[in-house]
């Protein structure tokens, strides 16, 4: 069935690649990926991409620049072996939040990292939960920008009471998609108004919206140093919502997130498997990891036979 389909992993998602192999019904195609011992990247495929449909699954997480290697490696190596299709499958881009120029002399790296893929030769992009939907335009090749929700919303709707639910936007720019997740579940919307100073570092203001006696629910895209959730837990905590806990696509969990976690207002902290966790997430009990697995299974599905992705947009 799947014959001219090869799916390889780099190093950063080894596993859910071999959860997305096994949605499938396929195996995960061999590969090597090493070092020498001065650290550079050999990278060698121990199978026959010929004319295959070639997709290669690598999250540029932490650390992101190794991982983007790896990746640009990975892909010149299939198009050196004459594949016939490539497919950057990044469940998380990194880089996401270099967007846009936000001051003089600075650079617009998420359109790098674009270039960058297109000249080591994919002719695709599947990803999930873009930081900056715009970052689409930075492609003249498809981009498929698929969302966490449909691996978080099933948690949600069997742990949490629907009749006391109030979905939070931790700042407003994420309103739009704590505006989805409400709409889904037919509750409350409230959003936490916080003014940032510099990067990482959030002050919460005051809460919008009722959120006294509720169940309420933090949605955001990633989790980075968790300073804006943990911040918009207490905030809720202090508005008089009875329990708080936070949802969000990408687990980046850097610096201090883990203590800040552990020592926060938050019962529990549901995540998807777009990045590998690393020891300190793993060994948290508030941590929850939902896969998204599937829905990138049936993605591959779809682009291999060339069906419509548009299903998948929840």
């Amino acid at each position: 069935m799947y014959g001219d389909l090869k799916v390889l992993a780099g190093n950063s998602n080894e596993p859910i690649a071999r959860a997305i192999c096994k949605h499938l019904d396929t195996s995960l195609a061999k590969s090597r990926v090493e070092r020498f011992s001065d650290g550079e990247i050999r990278v060698e495929i121990d199978e026959n991409v010929r004319g295959r449909d070639v997709f290669l699954v690598q999250s540029t997480s932490q650390p992101a620049n190794d991982h983007l290697m790896e990746l640009l490696i990975m892909m010149d190596a299939c198009k050196r072996a004459s594949a016939g299709r490539i497919t950057a499958v990044m469940p998380y881009y990194g880089y996401a939040r270099q967007d846009r120029k936000v001051r003089a002399r600075t650079p617009i790296t998420a359109k790098l990292v674009a270039d960058l893929l297109e000249a080591a030769g994919a002719g695709r992009v599947l990803t999930m939960d873009l930081h900056a939907g715009q970052i689409q335009g930075f492609f003249d090749i498809p981009v498929d920008n698929l969302y966490c929700k449909p691996a978080l919303l099933p948690w949600i709707q069997q742990h949490c009471p629907v009749n006391d639910l109030v979905i939070v936007s931790p700042d407003a720019g994420g309103a739009e998609r704590a505006r989805s997740f409400a709409k889904h579940l037919g509750c409350g919307l409230a959003i936490v108004d916080k003014r940032r100073d510099r990067p990482n570092v959030s002050e919460v203001m005051h809460v919008v919206g009722d959120v006294e006696g509720k169940y309420a629910v933090l949605v955001d895209d990633m989790i980075d140093t968790a300073g804006t959730l943990t911040s918009g837990a207490a905030a809720l905590k202090a508005a008089g919502a009875s329990t708080v806990i936070a949802v969000a696509g990408h687990p980046v969990f850097s610096g201090p997130a883990m203590e800040r976690i552990e020592n926060s207002h938050l019962e529990k902290v549901v995540v998807t498997d777009t990045i590998k966790l690393q020891d300190g997430a793993s060994a948290c009990e508030k941590i929850v990891v939902c896969t998204v697995a599937d829905v990138l299974a049936e993605a591959i599905r779809s682009i291999h036979f060339q069906d419509s992705v548009s299903r998948l947009f929840v």
